[in-house]
């Protein structure tokens, strides 16, 4: 685990080349198909190096949730460990760890056409409205929610329509069981916040020049995309899809999408700072990789 920039990839990379892992991303922006720079998607060469499950599922219309993602994760564990390899989970989702390790409330599956009713209707009343109906059929989930938090507005609404039950209802209910597995967490974090900062500056920069706004210009032609859903408010896409509207100059686009993504490390390392059981590694240790592999090889000695 650890925010963006860290290295965790490439920590992941040498670590498969060494012992019989398999990597699990754990990644909400890389399951998207056609989304490559701006996740900082894994190339061709790393991939044949070290393939990673659980990369390009799905299309950029479509959705994938945290209970999808626990589903996929303990079905492909079950199948890696049973070839007597060992799961080695990379990402900064740290949503998906929380939900893996702790287990799941038992929400109600997705209902597209509930869904696809409920955009419409924020299309044309916007989602303030759709708030104001939320607070009152689910009071203790509006006042939880922004009135402009659209994809979480919407997913209370739709399991309201769906079940004429509150989405807190569910969420006050007994989680499903958690992960049966020995679990050995790795937080690499950053001992000079100054760095990470001019790595993420640093890699913002080279998104750009390898085309992130042509990237999102073709994507906006060859899908039936909005701005509100998952995969175009990933950082980066979200700014970039403001620029192309129009809505600011490309020095802008540069300074927004660099200051969501620190605003990102920010709290997947206030997560990360929550998990009482996780080993902390300096992510700028020259001997980060070194020490990663003895903490992993005297875990698997256990």
């Amino acid at each position: 685990m650890g925010p963006t920039a860290s290295g965790k990839t490439s920590v992941a990379v040498a670590l498969v080349q060494h012992l019989p892992l398999e990597i699990i991303s754990v990644d909400s922006a890389l399951v998207y198909r056609h989304m490559n720079i701006g996740t900082a998607k894994p190339d061709a060469a790393t991939l044949a190096a070290a393939p990673h499950h659980l990369i390009d599922l799905i299309d950029p219309t479509e959705r994938y949730s945290a209970a999808q993602f626990c589903h996929d994760t303990v079905a492909l564990m079950q199948d890696i460990t049973a070839r007597g390899k060992i799961p080695l989970l990379v990402g900064g989702t740290m949503l998906y760890y929380k939900a893996l390790r702790e287990g799941l409330n038992d929400m109600p599956a997705a209902d597209l056409a509930i869904r696809a009713e409920i955009e419409v209707q924020a299309q044309a009343f916007g989602w303030h409205t759709l708030h104001a109906e939320l607070a009152q059929v689910d009071p203790e989930a509006a006042a939880r929610l922004n009135p402009a938090d659209a994809q979480r507005i919407s997913r209370a609404l739709e399991i309201y329509r769906q079940t004429g039950q509150a989405m807190s209802s569910y969420l006050n209910r007994a989680v499903t069981s958690a992960l049966p597995y020995r679990v050995l967490p790795l937080a690499l974090m950053p001992s000079d916040r100054a760095v990470l900062h001019a790595r993420i500056a640093e890699r913002f920069d080279a998104m750009l020049s390898q085309g992130l706004v042509d990237e999102v210009d073709h994507l906006r032609a060859h899908f039936a995309l909005n701005p509100q859903l998952p995969s175009m408010r990933c950082v980066g896409y979200r700014q970039t899809w403001l620029y192309l509207d129009g809505d600011m100059e490309r020095d802008e686009l540069r300074d927004r999408g660099i200051y969501a993504t620190r605003q990102l490390a920010k709290r997947q390392i206030t997560w990360l700072r929550a998990v009482d059981d996780a080993q902390i590694l300096d992510c700028l240790d020259p001997q980060l990789i070194q020490r990663v592999t003895v903490a992993v090889e005297q875990f698997l000695r256990l």
